[in-house]
């Protein structure tokens, strides 16, 4: 196997433990705030995906950008709808 390949993929697996590691160390007060945040990251992996998913060729980076786009926008719309239900928990009635 080619070696960049194996280093992607390496960093994939990494990424993941990585990531459940931290997401399983935040308590639930924070989550919402943090997930508001991370809209912002998301909104920067939208924009790569589509430049990904725009190529001209149609190959495998192009059938990923698609669903790195898919995937980052239910990231971005959840953590809206999230936020915006923990923000009228705090109106007034």
């Amino acid at each position: 196997m080619d070696f960049h390949f194996l280093m992607m993929i390496y960093v994939f697996v990494l990424a993941i433990f990585t990531g459940f590691e931290l997401i399983t160390k935040v308590p639930p007060t924070l989550h919402t705030p943090l997930m508001s945040g991370s809209n912002a990251i998301s909104g920067i992996t939208i924009v790569g995906a589509l430049l990904s998913a725009g190529m001209e060729e149609f190959t495998l980076s192009t059938i990923l950008g698609m669903l790195a786009v898919i995937f980052a926008m239910i990231n971005v719309v959840g953590g809206y709808l999230v936020t915006d239900r923990m923000l009228k928990m705090f109106k007034k009635k």
